[in-house]
């Protein structure tokens, strides 16, 4: 199992251009090529997953369908949040081939209970390296409602960086670097939020 340290940034794309500008003459590197992510994300009927987010609770997880551009492989992902830091677990989910499907599977968690599909996240996403941290830049970030018959949705109107690095790697080493104020943010809570998932 591999700890790793995560942080956020919300920013505008003049801000995601500047950054990537300055990076870029010292010496950024693409990682992989751009892509588009899609997850469909599950929680009980009372959203203690995303309560458990939104509150900082640790141990805490986020458990979600992810396929990238639009081919159809489908992977479970779980990724928990601890004191020691955040890894993920995956499982290929080999029965499965379309989308449709996805929405209708339930799961179970030992924590969390029954867990069905709440909203679909789209965005594209580009994998940068720079001095032994892993940058990613996401863009055109959309949630769809998948409770709601019409499927709701909303284009959030700021992108993220995120820094990855492992955990022992110091704050100050990041923050020299990346002269912006990181946030907790979650994708996934924040889809709830501006989709007014709660009321439905």
């Amino acid at each position: 199992m591999s700890f790793r340290k995560e942080k956020k940034f919300m920013l505008t794309k003049s801000q995601i251009y500047e950054v990537k500008k300055n990076l870029n003459l010292l010496g950024m590197k693409e990682l992989y090529s751009e892509r588009k992510i899609s997850s469909i994300y599950f929680d009980n009927k009372n959203f203690d997953i995303y309560k458990d987010s939104e509150e900082g609770v640790l141990p805490r997880k986020k458990i979600r369908v992810r396929w990238y551009n639009k081919k159809k492989e489908f992977n479970k992902e779980i990724k928990i949040s601890s004191h020691e830091g955040r890894f993920k677990v995956n499982e290929k989910l080999d029965l499965i081939d379309n989308k449709k499907n996805i929405e209708k599977l339930i799961f179970f968690d030992q924590i969390y209970g029954s867990l069905s599909a709440k909203i679909l996240i789209n965005y594209n996403r580009e994998y940068f390296t720079f001095k032994h941290l892993r940058i990613t830049f996401d863009n055109d970030i959309s949630y769809t409602n998948l409770k709601d018959i019409n499927y709701t949705n909303y284009n959030e109107n700021f992108c993220v960086m995120e820094i990855k690095s492992e955990f022992k790697t110091s704050d100050d080493y990041i923050e020299k670097i990346f002269n912006y104020t990181n946030s907790r943010f979650s994708k996934y809570c924040n889809g709830i939020n501006n989709l007014n998932l709660l009321i439905y």
